[in-house]
């Protein structure tokens, strides 16, 4: 297959990764098509640039177009009048359009402007679109999430749950769905732990990744290791007051930093330097952050809602709880230097074996060859 000119859409990227996951699962594939002689670029709304918006995103190029807030509904009522006006022309000059669609009026608007072109339209749901009740997911259900999600030459999910969600959001069973897992670059590993134990939460601060969970597990887990430090990095969506709140009733201000966000060198930086990565988030569907942790070896703490639960868990690489009660005895058995050494090793043989981009790339190159006529 000669080479492509593939366009990404996304919602948002911001120097805080507000939008999180999807952004980074497209920068990886833009680098890893572009490493293998296609043209990959990237087009989001753009927010929170000191000056204009820049041009590339870790080295990818981009068309990035100053959000506006239309309506007072986070992520669903952003847009830019640029983005709409000049959808058309975005997708015309691609041979693929590859949607990372959300229930929004950037990622709907481009997808929509793709069927109408005519060009071959990829959708990749990243757990986004699910069945819901509220009026404004209802409406734009009706008007357009359907008709992209029937229409589209593939959607590309993630976990059986979210292939039955799409189905439940179409009213009937998706054809042309394709299970693709987010990948993960190879990482250079992590040296062997050093100094007194370092714990690391690395997401959004939101109700869904559940951070004062975190924070609840340091003082028992300073019980056991009284030396150990804690690092809970992230933007701010709406937990960072309660955060505050129990650090200074539990009396942990001067163990645990909060650096705020992290830049994806940051996060690497972060993850090298701990002993032990720790996500209780529920119903988490296939976090870039854990695949990160593993790609460099650090072991895992993870929920069993989580969608990397299962392979966390039976491949050693560290440990699955059903509860915020369990966040800190996982963490304790982790920091055995036997067991971290064993998780760390299983962990880097994980991320290799099972999410290397080699592999998603094999795949996504099918579904785009089967979507373009030339495969």
């Amino acid at each position: 297959m000669s080479g492509l000119r593939i366009l990404h859409a996304v919602t948002l990227h911001s120097p805080t990764h507000a939008f999180g996951g999807p952004v980074r699962v497209a920068v990886n594939l833009c680098r890893g098509l572009a490493a293998r002689g296609h043209q990959a670029r990237l087009t989001a709304l753009g927010d929170g640039f000191p000056g204009s918006l820049p041009t590339d995103v870790e080295g990818v190029p981009a068309r990035l177009y100053q959000a506006r807030s239309i309506l007072p509904l986070g992520f669903s009522g952003i847009t830019s009048p640029a983005l709409l006006a000049g959808a058309h022309a975005l997708v015309r000059d691609a041979d693929v359009v590859h949607v990372h669609l959300a229930r929004d009026l950037v990622t709907l608007p481009v997808a929509l402007a793709a069927l109408r072109a005519g060009r071959p339209l990829v959708l990749q749901t990243h757990g986004m679109v699910d069945p819901s009740d509220k009026p404004l997911a209802k409406l734009l259900d009706a008007v357009a999430v359907r008709r992209v999600l029937r229409r589209a030459s593939a959607v590309l999910y993630l976990t059986d749950r979210e292939r039955r969600d799409l189905d439940a959001v179409v009213g009937g069973p998706l054809t042309g769905a394709v299970r693709l897992v987010n990948g993960v670059p190879a990482q250079e590993p992590r040296p062997v732990p050093a100094g007194p134990p370092r714990i690391l939460f690395a997401a959004r601060l939101q109700s869904r990744k559940r951070p004062t969970d975190f924070v609840a597990a340091v003082p028992e887990i300073l019980r056991h290791h009284p030396e150990a430090s804690f690092v809970l990095a992230g933007p701010d969506e709406g937990e960072r007051a309660a955060v505050d709140a129990l650090v200074a009733e539990l009396g942990v201000g001067d163990r645990v930093s909060r650096p705020g966000p992290l830049t994806s060198g940051q996060m690497l930086d972060e993850l090298r330097r701990a002993h032990v990565y720790v996500l209780p988030s529920v119903d988490e569907p296939f976090p870039m952050s854990v695949l990160e942790s593993l790609s460099v070896g650090t072991p895992a703490v993870v929920t069993t809602s989580n969608g990397l639960a299962r392979d966390v868990e039976e491949a050693g690489a560290g440990r699955v709880v059903a509860d915020a009660a369990g966040l800190a005895p996982a963490v304790c058995a982790l920091l055995d230097p036997g067991t971290n050494g064993a998780a760390s090793a299983a962990a880097r043989k994980l991320a290799a074996e099972a999410f290397s981009m080699d592999a998603v790339l094999d795949t996504l190159l099918g579904v785009y060859g089967r979507a373009t006529g030339g495969a």
